[in-house]
């Protein structure tokens, strides 16, 4: 018999505590993300943290650890190969990534790529470094929309993004752009795992701004994860946030687009309001992207703060049946030299109105611990080639 008849899982992107064992060897020593923020913060207030455990998992600053904490809380080490948001959103679901998705952050893409991008699209390119899109619009949008050259940028992630204004480059163009570029970049040594249409709007530095017609073309996953065999099986899967594309839709039943972190929990408080049977995925992207490669600790510790709130929020409206597991995917280090991802830990709270027990669990070596849990309550099979073990028996 399945124990919850909903299952939210809530993935607070980048929010790493501390180094794994392995991460001198992808560049980051003594990384921690949830640990180095509160120490460069006076104030750091997180009560629905707290109760349910969180600084029960990474010592804090400003928060003691709650003697008798709501929620099973544990420390969870990445299998996979690699430090960023595809890898660590498959490993939950099942997959292990043997091979790194291509980063070009240090050096740009290869002039072959660059060379066969402007044949096939018959535009000249402009930029191709790591860059914050912000930045990018700063320094080149005025010339794109002088010579109908084309930016592409990538950052730290395994990215080829291409900026496109809506009025001069047109939406259509930008997105013919796109697509091929994902063909291009298929080659094993230019796989990267999305390119990314990023279209703006205005005309002259300072008026800058991009839209939500944001277009993911994201690889498909190379196998078979626990959202297809919840489909499959006549569940739903409802993905918040950018979910879906990092699954390139594979698995989802319903979508939801978010403008914001915030926007993405009130989406989430919504849900749990509906009558649904099966999976709520979502992902809130604003800690890695406005503060973790922007190296800003304080903004970092203001969006987890807001966070909680809307978290108070969404502790009241689950129901006895209800499943609640709030983790991350990788670390972000804002106190960290750079502006990459850092491979840490990532925390695991997991919490139900109809738990009678809580508690520490054992630190797992994989996230994949995750999926293998849900699949179990909904007494399905793992996907062949999948990796975790459920932890539905620890909660009590």
């Amino acid at each position: 018999m399945q124990k919850y008849n909903r299952i939210f899982v809530i993935v607070m992107d980048s929010l790493g505590v501390g180094a794994m064992a392995d991460s001198e060897k992808f560049g980051d020593v003594g990384v921690n993300t949830l640990g180095h923020i509160t120490e460069s913060v006076d104030t750091f207030i997180i009560p629905n943290l707290k109760k349910l455990g969180l600084a029960n998992i990474c010592p804090l600053k400003q928060v003691e650890p709650e003697e008798k904490p709501m929620a099973y809380f544990a420390k969870m080490n990445e299998k996979s190969l690699g430090k960023d948001t595809m890898t660590g959103h498959w490993e939950m679901m099942g997959l292990e990534v043997t091979k790194p998705f291509k980063t070009f952050t240090e050096t740009g893409f290869p002039p072959e790529l660059i060379k066969e991008l402007e044949k096939r699209t018959g535009r000249k390119i402009i930029g191709n470094k790591s860059a914050s899109g912000t930045e990018i619009l700063e320094e080149l949008g005025e010339e794109e929309i002088a010579t109908g050259h084309m930016i592409v940028y990538t950052s730290a992630d395994s990215v080829l993004q291409i900026c496109g204004n809506e009025e001069t480059f047109g939406l259509e163009e930008l997105y013919r752009c796109c697509e091929i570029a994902r063909e291009i970049t298929m080659k094993d040594e230019w796989k990267v795992g999305r390119v990314i249409a990023r279209p703006y709007v205005g005309r002259k530095k300072g008026e800058f701004e991009r839209t939500s017609n944001r277009h993911d073309y994201a690889l498909k996953p190379f196998g078979k994860t626990v959202l297809n065999v919840l489909k499959e099986n006549g569940l739903d899967v409802i993905s918040i946030g950018k979910i879906k594309d990092i699954f390139d839709g594979e698995g989802i039943t319903r979508a939801l687009k978010s403008k914001s972190s915030v926007h993405g929990m009130e989406q989430t408080i919504e849900v749990a309001g509906e009558d649904f049977h099966g999976l709520c995925f979502v992902n809130l992207v604003d800690f890695d992207a406005l503060w973790g490669h922007r190296r800003d600790p304080e903004g970092y510790a203001k969006e987890i703060e807001k966070f909680d709130k809307s978290l108070g929020i969404l502790l009241d409206e689950l129901r006895e049946d209800d499943l609640l597991m709030i983790t991350a995917d990788h670390g972000n280090d804002p106190t960290y030299t750079g502006t990459d991802h850092t491979r840490e830990k990532v925390p695991l709270l997991v919490y139900s109105k109809s738990m009678k027990e809580s508690g520490e669990l054992p630190e797992t070596d994989t996230f994949a611990v995750v999926g293998a849990t849900i699949a179990d309550n909904f007494e399905l099979k793992m996907p062949e080639k999948t990796i975790g073990i459920s932890l539905l028996d620890y909660l009590k």
